[in-house]
C-alpha cells in the first residue's frame, strides 16, 4: 500500500533553500490562509495569517454544524487566500509550495481546502503537502519560538487531547490520549449546560474569574490507572448534574471555576507522568514541554502546566494565543518543514476524517474501538 506522504530517509538533512509556503486550513469552522517563510537555518517568519471565523453562523445551534461549515468554506476560501497573498506582498509565482490540511476533521470542510490547494498546485506546478492538522498544532510553537526537536507535546483542544513525544518532522510517539471526551469538548459542553454562549470555552473561563474553585467537589477520573491517558466524561456528567440545581450567578461562577481547576489538574497530572517517562528516555539536556491547541489559550491551564513543567526541569513553551486555535500559519510551517526535507504528496492525496499521528499506537492500542474508517486516535 502506498504511503500517503513520501518519507525522508533517516538522518536526511534539510535542503539549503528558502521555503515560502501558502497554508490552507478548513478542518472545522475557521477558513484560514497564511504565507510562511522558512529559511535554511530554520528561522521562521509569518508573512500573513488570515482567519475567517464562522462563530455567528453556528452560534444559534450551540456548536459546529458540518454542512454549514463546509458551505462557508466554499464561499470564502478564494477571498481569504487572495487576502493572505496580498498581505504577504506575493503572488502565486512567489511561492515554493502549497500546504493544505488533509485531515483529521469534518471531512466536508477538509475537502474544500485540500481541493483548492490541489488546484493551485496543479495550475502553478507547485509541490503539494497534505498536512495532518495535528502535526500543524505540533509545530505551532515554532512559529514564534526556537523550539528544537525532540520535545514533549500536550495537544489539547476541542477535538483532541494527546501527549506525544515529537522526535522530528512527522515523527510522533503517543504517550497518552483521552479515552472519551477531549478537554475542550468538556469545557464547551459544560458551558452549554451553564447557559453560556457559543463558543463555550472562553465564556466559561471568563465566568470562572469571579468564582470559588473549591466550593464544589468534582470527581477525579482514572485514579487507579498509572498511565498517561485522560478522561473527562465523568467530570462533564457530574458538572451537568450540579448545574441543574444552581440558582444564582455566583454559584454558576463557582462551578465554572471548579471545572476549570479540575481540568487543569488532570492535564497537569498526566503531563507530569509523561515528563517523567520522556526525561528517562532522553540522555541530553534541554528538555522542553510544549502545549498547543485551543485549550492552551486558557490562562489557568497554562499556569498549571507551566508550574508542572518547571518542577520537572522542563522549559515550557506555548504558542501565542493567535496560534493556539486553528490557523493556517501552522499548516504552512508543517508543509515548509516537509518540503525542506524533500517530502511532498501526489495530487490524489485523500481527505481524511481520521488520521492519527502515531499510526502504530492507533493500530495496536487504540483508545477508541475502530469503526469502518479505522482508529479514531
Amino acid at each position: 500500500m502506498r504511503l500517503l506522504q513520501e518519507q525522508a530517509p533517516p538522518g536526511n538533512r534539510m535542503t539549503q533553500e528558502t521555503q515560502i509556503v501558502l497554508g490552507l486550513e478548513t478542518s472545522c469552522d475557521e477558513t484560514a490562509a497564511a504565507v510562511v517563510r522558512r529559511e535554511p537555518n530554520g528561522a521562521v517568519e509569518v508573512l500573513s495569517s488570515v482567519i475567517a471565523s464562522q462563530i455567528a453562523a453556528h452560534a444559534p445551534f450551540g456548536g459546529v454544524v458540518p454542512e454549514i461549515a463546509a458551505r462557508a468554506h466554499v464561499e470564502s476560501i478564494d477571498g481569504i487566500t487572495a487576502q493572505a497573498l496580498g498581505e504577504a506582498g506575493l503572488g502565486f509565482d512567489g511561492l515554493t509550495g502549497i500546504a493544505a490540511t488533509a485531515g483529521p476533521g469534518l471531512v466536508g470542510g477538509v475537502m474544500v481546502g485540500l481541493s483548492f490547494g490541489k488546484a493551485i498546485a496543479l495550475a502553478r506546478g507547485l509541490p503539494l503537502v497534505a498536512v495532518n492538522h495535528l502535526e500543524g498544532h505540533a509545530v505551532s510553537a515554532r512559529l514564534a519560538a526556537d523550539v528544537g526537536y525532540p520535545f514533549l507535546l500536550l495537544l489539547v483542544s476541542g477535538g483532541h487531547c494527546q501527549l506525544l513525544a515529537v522526535e522530528d518532522v512527522g515523527a510522533c510517539k503517543r504517550l497518552g490520549s483521552t479515552i472519551d471526551d477531549a478537554a475542550g469538548e468538556a469545557f464547551d459542553k459544560i458551558a452549554k449546560v451553564l447557559g453560556l454562549p457559543y463558543p463555550g470555552g472562553p465564556a466559561l473561563e471568563a465566568l470562572a474569574q469571579t468564582g470559588d474553585p473549591d466550593r464544589f467537589v468534582l470527581p477525579r477520573m482514572l485514579l487507579g490507572r498509572k498511565d498517561c491517558d485522560f478522561s473527562f466524561s465523568g467530570l462533564k456528567t457530574a458538572a451537568a448534574r450540579i448545574a441543574e440545581g444552581l440558582t444564582t450567578e455566583a454559584m454558576r461562577a463557582d462551578l465554572a471555576a471548579a471545572v476549570q481547576k479540575a481540568i487543569a489538574a488532570q492535564l497537569a497530572e498526566r503531563s507530569d507522568r509523561a515528563m517523567a517517562a520522556f526525561a528517562l528516555s532522553k540522555a541530553h539536556d534541554g528538555l522542553r514541554f510544549v502545549v498547543a491547541g485551543g485549550v492552551a489559550a486558557n490562562q489557568t491551564v497554562r499556569d498549571k502546566l507551566r508550574a508542572t513543567a518547571e518542577a520537572r526541569g522542563f522549559a515550557f513553551t506555548a504558542p501565542p494565543l493567535v496560534y493556539c486555535t486553528d490557523n493556517a500559519a501552522m499548516i504552512a510551517l508543517a508543509g515548509a518543514e516537509r518540503l525542506a526535507l524533500g517530502m511532498s504528496d501526489p495530487l490524489d492525496a485523500p481527505a481524511r476524517p481520521r488520521w492519527p499521528l502515531d499510526h502504530i499506537a492507533a493500530a495496536t492500542n487504540p483508545t477508541h474501538v475502530p469503526g469502518r474508517k479505522g482508529a479514531k486516535a
